[in-house]
């Protein structure tokens, strides 16, 4: 695990906080909740959206939610990015101003828990994104992987309630989110990656949510060629993946798995005498 840069931090008391309640007995029990704070993010002068966020890297969740959403352009770089915890307010300031009134009435409502959202001129860059033909997966890898990330330290272990994604090359974690929405998770990383110049293309995407057009959109738009999830698919996330190129592997728990599209890029290498079984 040497690799890994950023992971969940399950012991921060910002994250979680101490509730009592009664069990199935009625015994008097003290247990942890994720907490959810309010975020509001401004571009430059204009006030975009606001998020509900467990509050950690609050400058990644900025960057990555305003690169998914296209509206961070190759050459207008960040200058800035400013956070004032008491007011809850993130600001990306860019070299040049920006102005995205009319893109902001033009929203789609996702499937993404919280209520994502995603602004219709994305599809546009959707169609237009090429992913890399040269990325493999192998699956006695992905086991691997797989088990790295379910035997970490996460506040899902800690207080449950909330979302996972981790950005990986082979079998080796290297960045490590959560949130209550999965899509903030998944823009954290895709800030990290805008701010650290991460290249995408030898890259694996794991999500513990379901794999939705949502989530298909938001990982062909950050140039990932491999997408998995411990979860089911969607119709549309299918078809999305299939039109993009995208490997899509779900219900991936121990040696089990499925993919739906993209098999081309997986290397069926795993020990197929070992009897599958389910990580919990």
């Amino acid at each position: 695990m040497n690799d890994l840069i950023l992971s969940p931090q399950p012991d921060d008391p910002r994250l979680s906080a101490a509730v009592t309640g009664y069990d199935q007995t009625g015994a008097l029990v003290e247990t942890r909740v994720v907490t959810e704070r309010a975020l509001t993010l401004y571009l430059n002068r204009q006030e975009i959206v606001t998020m509900m966020t467990i509050g950690d890297h609050p400058d990644l969740l900025a960057v990555g939610y305003l690169e998914n959403q296209n509206m961070l352009e190759d050459d207008n770089p960040i200058t800035t990015v400013d956070y004032d915890d008491d007011l809850g307010v993130v600001v990306v300031r860019t070299e040049r101003e920006t102005n995205y009134e009319e893109k902001l009435k033009k929203k789609i409502r996702t499937s993404g828990c919280a209520q994502g959202t995603v602004f219709g001129d994305v599809m546009d860059s959707f169609d237009g994104t090429a992913l890399s033909d040269t990325a493999m997966l192998s699956t006695a890898s992905l086991q691997k992987l797989l088990k790295r990330i379910n035997t970490m330290p996460s506040l899902y272990l800690t207080a449950g309630a909330i979302h996972g994604c981790v950005l990986a090359k082979g079998d080796q974690p290297l960045v490590y989110m959560e949130d209550v929405g999965r899509h903030n998770a998944v823009d954290k990383i895709a800030g990290w990656m805008r701010l650290n110049n991460c290249d995408p293309t030898d890259k694996i995407f794991y999500t513990t949510g379901r794999l939705t057009s949502e989530m298909v959109i938001k990982c062909v738009m950050m140039g990932i060629p491999i997408l998995v999830s411990r979860s089911g698919f969607t119709a549309w996330g299918v078809d999305l993946a299939k039109s993009a190129g995208l490997t899509l592997v779900g219900r991936a728990r121990g040696a089990r798995f499925m993919v739906l599209a993209g098999q081309d890029r997986v290397i069926f290498d795993n020990d197929q005498s070992e009897e599958p079984t389910d990580d919990k």
